[in-house]
């Protein structure tokens, strides 16, 4: 009997030994470390994964990476780069997804490639009929960035560059989101789910009239916001979309309910606060619409 239940003892133990090896992680460090770096465009999300070799007094550009050469924009595996909704990259459309991000530089321009096989090791399994777009870039002079270094930073509302430095050279991309269009689909769907839920329809409303968009709908949005919750936040929702109609004094009147509303329930300086103050810019302007 415990013969036979040796060798389930030992399938155990090794199954046990291999779950604490995974949980302490790695053994042995990379010499050119893994990083990310994310950025939120709105709603959506880009994030770069890549790993990061240093100079080390090497000759970069034109020595350790070749000039005219597809290069991983890295060490070890690919980099990519995830776009968690559609986005225009260097103004021509990408579907959400990941991609690896290659480059071929030269002294002067180089070609950055989105492509469609992600998971690979470096460039060595690279395969151009993969790419799902090509386009040039002018590097730029920097001063020295030892460590290869991505950043994807906000250039307005709906855009943001991504950018690579490294030894003293950046390139730079564009990406654009239709912030407004992927926001309007889905809280058009969450309206439709949730056809009960005042405070999402009193947020679309919102959202609406501060990009100026949807204004026939939002008033309608903000009307049934009051009628399943006629409470001082679906007021607030119906004044601000009153007001940017141009319909100033209707906004002042249910702008100032809705204070007088929330005061008498006691709310927080936090609820009444915004309130105030989008008031008293409105009686600033004299009335005047936006």
């Amino acid at each position: 009997m415990l013969r036979s239940a040796l060798p389930l003892l030992v399938a155990l133990l090794g199954s046990a030994s291999s779950l604490a090896a995974q949980a302490r992680g790695p053994i042995f460090p990379q010499l050119s470390p893994a990083a990310t770096t994310s950025q939120t465009i709105g709603t959506t999300v880009v994030t770069v994964a890549y790993h990061r070799p240093a100079v080390k007094a090497r000759s970069i550009w034109g020595g350790l990476v070749p000039y005219g050469k597809v290069w991983r924009l890295g060490a070890n595996e690919a980099t990519t780069i995830s776009f968690s909704d559609a986005v225009a990259v260097n103004g021509q459309k990408v579907p959400a997804g990941t991609y690896a991000l290659f480059a071929v530089p030269n002294p002067d321009r180089w070609t950055l490639v989105l492509n469609k096989r992600w998971k690979q090791q470096g460039a060595y399994e690279y395969d151009p009929s993969q790419d799902l777009l090509r386009f040039d870039v002018k590097p730029k002079a920097t001063p020295l960035t030892e460590w290869l270094t991505f950043e994807v930073y906000p250039a307005g509302y709906g855009t943001a560059y991504v950018d690579l430095y490294w030894e003293k050279l950046r390139v730079s991309f564009l990406v654009e989101v239709d912030v407004d269009e992927i926001v309007s689909k889905r809280m058009r769907q969450a309206m439709a789910a949730n056809p009960s839920d005042w405070k999402l329809f009193a947020d679309a409303a919102i959202f609406s009239a501060e990009q100026e968009i949807h204004l026939g709908e939002a008033l309608n949005w903000a009307d049934k916001a009051v009628k399943l919750n006629p409470g001082p936040q679906s007021q607030e929702a119906r004044a601000r979309v009153l007001y940017v109609l141009r319909r100033e004094g209707e906004a002042i009147k249910v702008m100032e309910k809705a204070i007088a509303d929330a005061k008498a329930k006691k709310m927080p300086g936090a609820v009444t606060g915004p309130m105030e103050s989008v008031l008293g810019q409105w009686k600033r302007n004299g009335g005047a619409g936006k």
